[in-house]
């Protein structure tokens, strides 16, 4: 093949086209769990997570809602993948395992979101959210019906496998992914770039700016006790039961199980039996969308 502008052209058109074949091939799990909320800067602070808003019955003066409790922010994250492509295999027409690579770099910049909200997800046992405390925890402190402050916990404890079960029906879920910008195709692969004159080598690639974060705590349950009926019971009560300040009901419904491949069987067997383990009628049945994540394995 003749290094020219027209066959670079044409490479460049092709190889994007496997990109963005593959990108449409790659999961989008994420946004199961996460609310995408875009950025315009580096740092996002987001004070307002300290506090839920609460209709009041308007009594005198309208009551302003200080939404600005915590100093908690989301710093951005830069993402790169890059192919470099041999000046010599163009020339020699040797390109046929450049289109499965394309393809392929677009899936994994695809999923990119997914492996970023899950793995934070599971990292929440030992990660600070927006109260100072781990997203998962047995203290995080609400203001009882008196006014004062009581420890409140999202989590069931155990040293297992983990699992999670959400309220993702409002309007914002219990991860937020914040995001600048999206993953964008970009090319060198002019004879006179530096990449191209000095190494041979035409240079393809896709960048993106986002990270993730933790919304509200009351919204998610996690625990790694075995995953059975009895525990899994109990974090339905503790989701439903979540209050905020001053003893007020949140009305959370837990409506998501989220499971790694090696506890979909307990987590079908919770969801969708008829029956329980002793033969009993299984109470649970069809309580939540059972959802199974490769990347909390």
């Amino acid at each position: 093949m003749l290094i020219n502008a027209a066959n670079l052209d044409s490479l460049r058109v092709g190889f994007k086209t496997s990109f963005q074949g593959g990108l449409s091939q790659a999961s989008t799990m994420w946004d199961r769990v996460a609310t995408e909320v875009t950025s315009t800067q580096k740092e996002q602070k987001y004070g307002w997570l300290g506090k839920m808003p609460n209709v009041r019955e308007w009594i005198g003066p309208r009551a302003v809602q200080n939404l600005a409790q915590h100093d908690y922010a989301i710093k951005e994250k830069p993402w790169e993948l890059t192919i470099g492509v041999d000046r010599d295999d163009i020339e020699t027409d040797n390109l046929g395992i450049y289109g499965p690579l394309f393809t392929e770099m677009g899936q994994s910049t695809g999923s990119k979101k997914d492996s970023l909200v899950y793995e934070l997800l599971k990292a929440g046992f030992t990660t600070e959210c927006y109260d100072g405390n781990y997203f998962f925890d047995t203290d995080h402190t609400v203001l009882d019906e008196a006014g004062e402050e009581t420890s409140v916990s999202n989590t069931g404890g155990g040293a297992g496998t983990p699992w999670f079960l959400l309220c993702t029906n409002r309007a914002l879920k219990p991860v937020i992914l914040q995001k600048r910008k999206d993953f964008e195709f970009v090319a060198k692969d002019k004879v006179t770039d530096d990449n191209v004159f000095n190494n041979k080598e035409f240079v393809y690639g896709a960048d993106a700016r986002f990270n993730a974060g933790f919304g509200f705590w009351q919204m998610a349950y996690g625990s790694k006790q075995t995953l059975n009926a009895a525990a899994y019971g109990t974090a339905r009560a503790a989701l439903s039961g979540m209050k905020g300040d001053y003893g007020r009901p949140l009305g959370l419904m837990p409506n998501l199980l989220v499971v790694p491949p090696s506890l979909e069987s307990a987590g079908r067997k919770i969801l969708n039996s008829e029956l329980g383990t002793g033969g009993e009628t299984n109470e649970w049945k069809g309580t939540a969308e059972l959802l199974v994540v490769p990347w909390l394995a």
